[in-house]
């Protein structure tokens, strides 16, 4: 089982993706569940989302601990949340950022792998807007293989309908720019 957390901003599409990521999961014969974790909170504020993803049937119930994955939307979040605080000792951080791996390592401290794509320069010039959630799951899926890209095609379809090419062609795009840097001890 693949454990993947999502750490974002209210309007960043942390919850939408553990959906799009469980549906393209389901419709590869695998198993799923996604939730999300949030409380009165607004636009802007801190959201988490759990994913599970194996090819057996998941009979816990309860928020992800230890994940094997945190994926970052937003890198303020971690100076608040410190999201790979409890990650797997070989998990993988999946960070939005501009940033090259060696100035991640010397600002973060991180030790874990990195999956890094600069998700809202995609978003923005793919969809106009910089809302990361698709193309942050581009780089969770080079990042993990934890699903097929084009098994997300028919989730987005039914969840955006027209705007479905263009989140795709956003997830692609962040698919191809992620940069993966293995752990260092």
């Amino acid at each position: 089982m693949i454990e993947i957390r999502f750490h974002g901003r209210g309007g960043q599409g942390a919850v939408t993706s553990v959906e799009l990521l469980s549906l393209a999961a389901i419709a590869e014969g695998k198993f799923a569940q996604g939730f999300p974790s949030f409380g009165p909170e607004r636009r802007g504020a801190p959201v988490l989302a759990f994913c599970r993803v194996d090819d057996h049937h998941i009979r816990l119930r309860c928020k992800i601990a230890k994940p094997d994955v945190v994926v970052i939307l937003d890198p303020s979040l971690i100076r608040i949340q410190n999201p790979p605080a409890d990650l797997k000792e070989n998990g993988i951080i999946v960070l939005n950022t501009p940033k090259t791996p060696e100035e991640v390592r010397r600002d973060y401290g991180f030790k874990h792998t990195l999956a890094l794509v600069d998700a809202n320069k995609v978003a923005r010039e793919v969809l106009g807007v910089p809302i990361v959630n698709t193309t942050m799951m581009g780089a969770l899926i080079k990042a993990t293989g934890v699903v097929k890209l084009e098994s997300v095609e028919a989730p987005l379809q039914e969840r955006f309908g027209p705007l479905a090419v263009k989140n795709f062609n956003a997830l692609k795009a962040a698919f191809e720019q992620t940069v993966i840097e293995e752990r260092r001890s």
